[in-house]
């Protein structure tokens, strides 16, 4: 009886271990590296009083995309996605980090300023571990990132 009370439970923990992992919504690379978390969070545009357009709410979709930062570096070399989304960068390694727009150390490569450095892509100190820091990402381009406190880790996002 008690074989049988361990077998139903190691199930349940799987089952439920399962429908967790699918629906956080963490995205695989073919290669088998976790790129990120994707949520889509629906945002609702009214039309500008005074012009043409029929008065109605239009939906459009942002998105915040979640890239995590390891004791190896940034979770996906290359990211993809939408202006208007927010990209998230968490810490889930041992020390703090320091996502900023490249090139190392002018931080200058996204071409808004009035960052602390060079842009406003550009977080300004060290984000320590277990906490997260967000970007919106308005302009589209391919741009460079690194972590300022070490260079060595870097990656690029997309914007179409």
């Amino acid at each position: 009886m008690n074989k049988i009370l361990a077998v139903i439970l190691v199930l349940a923990v799987v089952i439920l271990g399962g429908y967790f992992l699918l629906k956080s919504g963490v995205v695989q690379a073919p290669n088998g590296e976790i790129e990120g978390k994707v949520e889509e969070t629906p945002t609702m545009g009214m039309p500008v009083p005074g012009t043409n357009t029929p008065e109605m709410i239009v939906e459009t979709e942002s998105r915040n995309v979640i890239i995590i930062y390891t004791d190896l570096g940034y979770s996906s070399n290359t990211l993809n996605i939408k202006a208007g989304d927010t990209v998230t960068f968490e810490n889930d390694s041992s020390l703090s980090m320091w996502p900023a727009s490249a090139f190392h150390p002018t931080h200058a490569a996204y071409p808004t300023t009035g960052g602390c450095l060079g842009s406003t892509f550009d977080a300004c100190r060290g984000i320590l571990p277990g906490e997260s820091w967000s970007f919106k990402f308005d302009l589209a381009g391919a741009w460079k990132y690194h972590d300022h406190l070490k260079p060595s880790y870097f990656g690029t996002v997309v914007v179409e």
